[in-house]
């Protein structure tokens, strides 16, 4: 394990253009303190976990000394915003250090995110805030940790440093990690400006650094856009299957490696409501949970038109028209899972759809709901009454349950090894959003603990963890209060 004088950073992607990016100067913190800290993230880059403990630690992040190699950058892009296409956006509040190869030989970007202002901020002051700065710091682990793709987080910083958003708040520093930070939107900028000469620069170098089997292919820009494709579609799926909402679903939110990426406004399901909108600003409900999938589409048909000069139309016409086959079928296989069915067959899909519609009606806890049911007992004598008292309409249940039964027995399920499989596809503990404003409410007083321990069972959301039982119980009334919107 290295130190962090040792950890030493390099940048392929200035090997681009000029144009494709702006070098940057970081914006200080006044006074910035170690809030959280990643020892796994830490390790995946190959820096010893016990640097955080250094008094000096946060100046080569904050830009008094900075890491060996760093050479700040923002890069260029644009994107559809809520179906609207904006021209120039850009990493507004995001800069990027470089790269560091890790002993696997596997390299990964890191990237300040509210470091100070950069040409793309748009007059904004290209702060972070705390309260948002934790919720992605939490949630993009909780996500690493649930098995979706997702850029993840070595650190964050608090500070002194006043930010003005509806009130007076203190700025924060994360430090988050990818392969690579790019996104639909970065074709996008180069399609809609006509430079496609740029654009082939940039496809080449995905390709070349990201997806180099693709080179063998008769068209590798029609092999990129099917499998950037494939990896959304199965993204989304995941999204769904664990009910997760990303409020701010722009295709410049959209990563070309099937990232979850940009953790502005997002919720889990409480309670199984398809229509649930997790972000206050979205008020027509473009992002809510049940459009995903259909706004996922969307946003692929975006980058299949800025692939458009390396490809015919009706190419891509025939690699979009794959995304809701490989959607349904990464959704069905993983519904099936939860399930702790082997087979998909007919009466199987309908098996999940009626469920659903039994959750909605129920209003039941999606999560508490699979949880408890990985201990569904399939004796015709026992009622699973800790599973059936959920319901309002115990005889709806008993109708699904029994045609459930039936499912497991066609399928030889052995309750104790079902039990087992079922816990590993059924998390107990979600980033729930009153968890949230629990560690963020501590935190701004200064007090981290509440963090550090939601991090450490957010890590192995399928583990018991009897010492953190209340964080898996259902929200208190309260939690219906938070508001999330794009300025968290």
């Amino acid at each position: 394990m290295k130190s962090l004088e040792e950890l030493n950073l390099s940048h392929k992607y200035t090997q681009l253009p000029d144009h494709f990016y702006s070098t940057q100067v970081i914006s200080q913190l006044l006074n910035p303190e170690v809030a959280g800290f990643n020892d796994s993230v830490a390790e995946l880059l190959g820096l010893d976990p016990e640097q955080k403990n250094r008094e000096d630690f946060s100046e080569f992040f904050n830009g008094s000394k900075p890491l060996s190699g760093v050479m700040p950058i923002s890069t260029v892009y644009s994107g559809h915003q809520f179906g609207y296409y904006v021209p120039q956006l850009g990493d507004g509040r995001a800069m990027l250090l470089g790269e560091v190869t890790n002993k696997n030989g596997e390299t990964w970007e890191i990237q300040l995110k509210g470091a100070g202002p950069t040409p793309y901020s748009r007059n904004a002051d290209g702060r972070a805030v705390l309260r948002s700065t934790i919720r992605e710091f939490l949630c993009s682990e909780a996500m690493h940790g649930l098995g979706i793709p997702t850029t993840r987080a070595l650190c964050l910083f608090d500070s002194e440093t006043p930010v003005y958003r509806e009130q007076v708040e203190r700025g924060a520093l994360l430090v988050r990690v990818a392969q690579s930070h790019l996104r639909f939107g970065s074709f996008e900028y180069f399609y809609h400006h006509g430079l496609h000469d740029d654009l082939k620069l940039l496809a080449d170098y995905v390709i070349n650094h990201y997806y180099p089997y693709l080179l063998d292919s008769n068209n590798p820009y029609l092999a990129l856009l099917q499998t950037i494709i494939q990896k959304t579609a199965e993204l989304i799926a995941q999204w769904q299957a664990v009910g997760f909402a990303h409020g701010v679903m722009n295709t410049d939110n959209m990563s070309i490696l099937g990232l979850t990426l940009d953790y502005g406004p997002f919720g889990f399901l409480d309670n199984y409501n398809p229509g649930y909108i997790c972000n206050h600003s979205d008020t027509n409900g473009r992002y809510a949970f049940d459009q995903q999938p259909f706004i996922g589409e969307w946003n692929c048909s975006a980058i299949a038109q800025a692939l458009i000069p390396f490809i015919a139309v009706e190419e891509a016409k025939a690699a979009l028209n794959e995304f809701r086959p490989q959607y349904k079928k990464s959704y069905r296989a993983l519904m099936m899972k939860k399930l702790g069915l082997q087979t998909l067959s007919t009466e199987n899909k309908t098996l999940i759809d009626d469920l659903l519609k039994l959750l909605e009606k129920n209003n039941v806890d999606y999560t508490l709901f699979f949880r408890k049911l990985c201990f569904f007992n399939t004796l015709e004598n026992n009622k699973n009454e800790s599973i059936r008292d959920l319901f309002i309409d115990r005889e709806g249940f008993d109708l699904w349950a029994n045609i459930y039964r039936l499912q497991l027995q066609n399928n030889n399920s052995c309750d104790n090894d079902r039990t087992l499989h079922m816990q590993r596809e059924n998390p107990k503990y979600i980033l729930r959003n009153y968890l949230a404003q629990q560690a963020i409410e501590d935190a701004e007083k200064h007090n981290y603990e509440t963090l550090e321990n939601l991090l450490k069972v957010l890590q192995s959301p399928y583990d018991e963890h009897k010492k953190f039982e209340d964080l898996a119980q259902l929200p208190p009334d309260w939690a219906q209060e938070i508001v999330i919107s794009c300025s968290s």
